[in-house]
This record gives structure tokens, sequence and C-alpha cells, in this order.
């Protein structure tokens, strides 16, 4: 059973996460805030684990010069007997080109990415609090383009 505490503490971190990776203060020690060292995450850009994970999130906001997350009808269900717990919400996700980008698009780029998608989580009841320890995020919608990603790297399909 959730209870108004679980779901308000599920939703602060869903909101602190955000805030962490739209000030870029969420990798290396400061991530052990919201996540789990065994952390599974699913993006656009493809799967990780742990400390992959946190580094592939970073080099993917780093392709922008600043980034806006913002998280709506956030849903938890707790188990309480063993600690789990998933949550789901909505997002808006805008992402603001660095000019370097915009200037090789050439004369009316769109200085704009913006993403409306839904995150998926599980998440674990640590001494410290809830922490997630699978993460995923779909795109529902686009508007923009993204960069262009390294020949070495591969999309994932946007479903």
């Amino acid at each position: 059973m959730t209870t108004q505490t679980d779901h308000t503490e599920i939703s602060m971190l869903v909101s602190r996460f955000f805030r962490a990776v739209d000030e870029r203060k969420f990798d290396g020690e400061r991530a052990r805030g919201y996540v789990t060292d065994d952390v599974r995450t699913v993006t656009p850009m493809g799967a990780a684990d742990g400390v992959e994970a946190m580094a592939h999130a970073k080099e993917a906001l780093e392709r922008y010069a600043r980034t806006q997350h913002i998280a709506s009808d956030v849903l938890v269900d707790v188990e309480a007997a063993s600690g789990r717990a998933t949550a789901s919400w909505n997002a808006l996700m805008t992402h603001v080109h660095h000019d370097a980008t915009l200037q090789q698009r050439g004369e009316g780029a769109d200085p704009l990415f913006t993403v409306g998608g839904r995150w998926e989580a599980e998440l674990r009841r640590v001494p410290e609090g809830w922490r997630f320890d699978y993460l995923s995020v779909r795109a529902i919608w686009t508007t923009g383009r993204p960069p262009e990603l390294a020949s070495d790297i591969q999309s994932a399909p946007v479903a």
C-alpha cells in the first residue's frame, strides 16, 4: 500500500533528479542521492548500468547548451514489505542547442529540440531513502531536430 509519505518522497526524488539533471549535478558521488549503485537506465541512446549509466546521461546532456525537464502526474505504487516501488510520470523535456550546432545547421535553424515523454522507474528503499534502481524514458512526440549522433552511437527507436 502506498502511503502519502512514500508518494511525497518519491515525487520529490523525481523533482530533485530532474533539477540535478538540468544543473548537471547528478554524476559521480552526487548520483548516490538519486540512484542505486546498480541502476539500469534505458534511454533513446541505449541501455547502461551503474556508473556507466550516469556517464551515458552526462554525455547525452552535453550535446545541449541547456535543458529543462518538467515532470507531472507522478504515479507511485509501493510494496512496503519488500521496500520496493514503481513510479511513472509524464515529462516535457526541452533541449537548447549549442551555438555551434545552430551555426552548422544554418540560418533559421530551430534552437530547440523538445520531447514529450513518459518515464518509468523502479525504486528501492535504502537507509538514506528511496533511490531509483531502474529508469527508462520513452519519447511520445518530438519537435525540432536532435544533434547528430557520432557514427559509433546508434539512437534507439522512438516508440
